[in-house]
């Protein structure tokens, strides 16, 4: 066997140890991928007492966990160290069950997680009494952390039919947080003319063969303004079209308990009637202050890299507060006398912000995590990766697994998980 292969994944994963990745095959005589057998075994592993949810793939899961368990056994020095088969199978599959955030047994609903990312949607309507029945992700970077923390491998790349054949009926809340880029701001803005543009249309594509009762979606605010309001309407007339009722609204992160100022645009389809967004619960803003480290190796700024303006304002409707810039030497070709600095504060390395408001949003762009916050001992410090996490609403137990500027990319990938727990409260409340 080719060890390296097997240890794509992570010397943590133990299935990931001992098998074959060339063994298994589809039902075509075509070989199943490595990331389609963990997805298969490892979703079977936590739903197999749902049969409803595994009936679509349980036969292949089932003759994986033979070959593996089988596999494994003649690599033991002796065989009679585990000698039922049910034994061998808890020693392969025991990083499933050590998950922090697993699935439980007695919910109140079923859902799928598209585009799933680290898990953001995940983790809140799990929290609200929901069970994760299908998965989709196909970065392998973001597959690994979801693992780590819910036991459970995405299937891959949503857009192949292979992969659409394992999402079961059934389900109540299909949710997608579908990639931003084509309608995001610091992207190319092609929109439905990007190729990710249409993984909204391998959305509805699901939603009417699989029908659930409420569509829940994430998008970036400026999705509302992107074609001229254009592409928007198109997206609500697609879901209208599909029978659904749909509403929408811009929401903040920082509305919800979280410091930072992270808009974004949520879709509400529900087959029954509107989705109300007036009756969601809010909460007054936080300072960044009540979420940061007490202690930790902490990366601070020397005086002389940076400038703090005089008598800095909170923004009253963000609630930031812009209290300096650092020592940049950009291009000041052109730059009216007096306003040098604003061309170095338009880019987010270079601010710095008061832990007395709250934080800007964190970008995926910004794998370096240059986030700079003023304490109130005047000294000046980069947001810790800890405290990033911590203003995305993930728990200080979520396992974090990936290099330092993978998670960055990830957090920035994210949705925030308090704001995405409020509205799947008020679904479960309005709708079922």
């Amino acid at each position: 066997m080719d060890i390296g292969v097997r240890k794509k994944f992570t010397s943590s994963v133990a299935i990931a140890q001992y098998f074959e990745p060339n063994t298994a095959l589809n039902k075509n005589g075509s070989f199943l991928n490595f990331e389609t057998q963990l997805a298969l075994v490892t979703h079977y592993a936590l739903l197999k007492e749902d049969y409803s949810a595994v009936k679509y793939y349980a036969e292949e899961a089932e003759e994986l966990i033979n070959l593996w368990t089988s596999d494994f056994k003649t690599e033991l020095p002796n065989p009679n160290i585990l000698a039922e088969p049910a034994a061998i199978q808890l020693y392969l599959f025991r990083d499933i069950f050590k998950a922090p955030f697993p699935c439980q047994e007695d919910t109140d609903f079923k859902f799928v997680d598209l585009f799933a990312g680290i898990g953001g949607f995940r983790i809140a309507l799990q929290n609200v009494g929901g069970k994760c029945v299908f998965s989709s992700e196909w970065d392998t970077q973001a597959q690994k952390t979801y693992f780590a923390n819910y036991g459970e491998i995405p299937f891959g790349d949503i857009t192949q039919r292979t992969t659409k054949n394992y999402i079961p009926d059934n389900f109540d809340i299909l949710c997608a947080g579908f990639p931003c880029q084509p309608f995001s701001i610091s992207g190319k803005q092609k929109g439905f003319e990007d190729t990710r543009g249409t993984l909204f249309f391998d959305i509805c594509e699901i939603i009417s063969e699989k029908k659930p009762k409420v569509i829940f979606l994430e998008n970036v605010k400026h999705l509302v303004h992107h074609d001229g309001g254009n592409t928007l309407k198109t997206i609500l007339s697609k879901l209208e079209g599909l029978g659904y009722k749909v509403s929408w609204k811009v929401l903040n992160g920082a509305d919800f308990g979280i410091p930072q100022n992270r808009e974004r645009i949520i879709i509400i389809g529900s087959k029954d009637k509107l989705f109300d967004f007036e009756q969601l619960t809010k909460h007054p803003k936080r300072p960044l202050a009540e979420f940061l480290d007490e202690d930790g190796d902490f990366e601070y700024l020397n005086p002389e890299e940076y400038t703090l303006i005089e008598n800095p304002k909170k923004q009253s409707v963000s609630g930031l507060i812009f209290v300096g810039y650092r020592n940049k030497s950009l291009r000041k070709a052109g730059v009216r006398p007096g306003t040098e600095h604003l061309s170095r504060v338009h880019k987010q390395p270079n601010r710095i912000y008061s832990i007395n408001g709250i934080h800007p949003t964190l970008p995926s762009q910004e794998t370096s995590g240059r986030f700079f916050i003023l304490l109130n001992n005047n000294k000046v410090r980069k947001l810790t990766i800890n405290e990033c996490w911590r203003i995305m609403g993930f728990p200080d137990n979520f396992v974090k697994i990936s290099a330092i500027g993978q998670q960055y990319r990830q957090l920035g990938n994210s949705v925030c998980v308090k704001m995405i727990e409020e509205i799947a409260k008020e679904i479960k409340r309005q709708l079922f």
